[in-house]
């Protein structure tokens, strides 16, 4: 039987061995099969900062030799994508739906965070001022995506659309405390905007559902996604709310009926059905059980 270490140590090598184009570039993109060949090719920089965050946190900072080639070329590879105050290419966010363009000078909050926290995680491990000095930039760039609440994106056309992923920039990837004021009225509006019948939703005016019809995404309006009331329940935790903590942890419980698989989404009707189980759902539901002490 594997352990939980081999499971890991498979993937970094498979990182490092098979992901097409990354030992040239040192960036991962949106999605690959199984083979390492890129199944699409759009360049999405949270997978990278995500990558070099995982090292870290499996090893507790003290990974094997054998990865400082993986961390040095993601490390790398970012700063090499990254100009002034954005990326010099075309980036998608973390839902692979939206993209940000280097002529506009936007970048998502959410792939900043995790570049932020990726290229500090990287230097832990190798020291390297170069990476260093990108962090700060980035860092720099993402306090002005905050006006009053921090924007889906940010550059020459703002999109103040709230979205659900800036829990991100407080877990996992700790760039701001739970209760920095910035932070609060953001979560503030999130809940205000998204929250629909206790269930959270990805952000304003999110049509996609799942289905497809001949090919074609139905897009007949989404439903709320589990892996965001278990999300909004560990910044809870964080803050030391644990009545809310609880409150967006059990609505999730209370909609399943007893069933063993979390789905991706819940709709407030029956025609509608989801994708069941998701690995994603069932991964942040154990996280937020560690956070409220239930396992």
């Amino acid at each position: 039987m594997l352990k939980l270490r081999d499971v890991q140590e498979k993937f970094f090598d498979w990182c490092l061995n098979k992901a097409e184009g990354f030992r040239e570039k040192g960036l991962f993109y949106e999605k690959y099969y199984p083979n390492g060949l890129k199944a699409l090719s759009n360049f999405q920089p949270d997978q990278t900062g995500a990558v070099l965050f995982a090292v870290w946190h499996h090893y507790q900072g003290r990974p094997p030799s054998r990865y400082n080639k993986l961390v040095k070329l993601a490390a790398d590879g970012i700063c090499d994508a990254w100009g002034k105050h954005h990326f010099t290419g075309i980036t998608n966010d973390l839902w692979e739906e939206r993209f940000c363009f280097p002529d506009l000078e936007e970048n998502f909050s959410y792939s900043l965070a995790a570049c932020i926290k990726g290229l500090t995680c990287a230097a832990k491990m190798i020291p390297n001022k170069k990476w260093i000095r990108t962090a700060s930039a980035m860092k720099i760039r993402l306090d002005t995506h905050c006006m009053e609440y921090f924007a889906r994106s940010y550059g020459r056309i703002p999109d103040t659309r709230i979205d659900a992923s800036i829990i991100g920039l407080v877990y996992p990837f700790k760039v701001y405390d739970a209760n920095d004021q910035r932070i609060v009225a953001t979560i503030n509006e999130i809940e205000k905007k998204l929250v629909i019948n206790g269930g959270l939703h990805r952000y304003e005016h999110d049509e996609y559902d799942g289905w497809m019809h001949e090919g074609v995404h139905r897009k007949k309006g989404a439903g709320a996604w589990p892996l965001l009331n278990f999300w909004l329940s560990i910044y809870y935790s964080m803050k030391g709310d644990k009545e809310k903590a609880e409150k967006y942890y059990d609505w999730v419980l209370e909609k399943m009926d007893n069933s063993n698989h979390i789905p991706e989404q819940i709709f407030e009707n029956d025609i509608q059905v989801s994708v069941s189980p998701l690995l994603w759902s069932h991964t942040m539901f154990a996280l937020a059980s560690k956070q409220l002490g239930k396992i």
